[in-house]
């Protein structure tokens, strides 16, 4: 463990761990091209969702589809496992905020500041490919450091990875801007 962090550093392994009932048998499944199609979600066919309340408060505007996820909040299905796609202008933002569970952001396009830390203290930039995994637990937020719109990706673990909760700087300037965080 870090004394700096308190998080766990991966260890390198000299083997692959061994699952010894992980294997999936060779099988004759073979879905039509329909039954694929019904799997897909074409962005262009993507809604944006406004139920993240944050995106009200001053330079945290944002435009959030949902991909993969709960059924009904997500065009895909899938358990304990979450996709989205954002798009901020150059400066907007995430504020920072927590869940319960671990969060991946991988920059599609664009100069992506990610920080993190209590008071969001701590940041690092992400370039186009560039993807970083936050523990759970540990605060974060994201911004468009760049000088164009751009376009992010967010995975999230867990049943509900909605369960957000913002520190006191964040639910005052959401006061302050008439935006009501739950």
């Amino acid at each position: 463990m870090s004394a700096h962090s308190g998080l766990s550093q991966p260890q390198a392994s000299k083997t692959m761990p061994t699952h010894p009932t992980a294997r999936a048998g060779i099988t004759d499944a073979n879905p039509s091209v329909a039954e694929m199609e019904a799997r897909v979600a074409r962005f262009q066919r993507l809604v944006p969702t406004d139920d993240y309340v944050d995106a009200g408060i001053p330079g945290c505007e944002r435009t959030t589809w949902r991909v993969l996820g709960t059924p009904g909040a997500a065009p895909l299905q899938a358990a304990d496992f979450h996709m989205n796609l954002v798009c901020c202008e150059p400066g907007k933002s995430a504020p920072l905020h927590n869940h319960l569970t671990q969060e991946v952001f991988v920059a599609l396009s664009g100069r992506w500041q990610v920080f993190w830390g209590p008071q969001g203290e701590r940041s690092l930039v992400l370039e186009r490919w560039d993807t970083v995994s936050i523990p759970p637990g540990v605060s974060r937020g994201f911004r468009n450091v760049g000088d164009a719109p751009a376009y992010l990706m967010g995975l999230a673990s867990g049943a509900d990875p909605g369960m957000i909760e913002w520190p006191a700087p964040v639910r005052a300037a959401a006061a302050a801007a008439g935006v009501v965080l739950p």
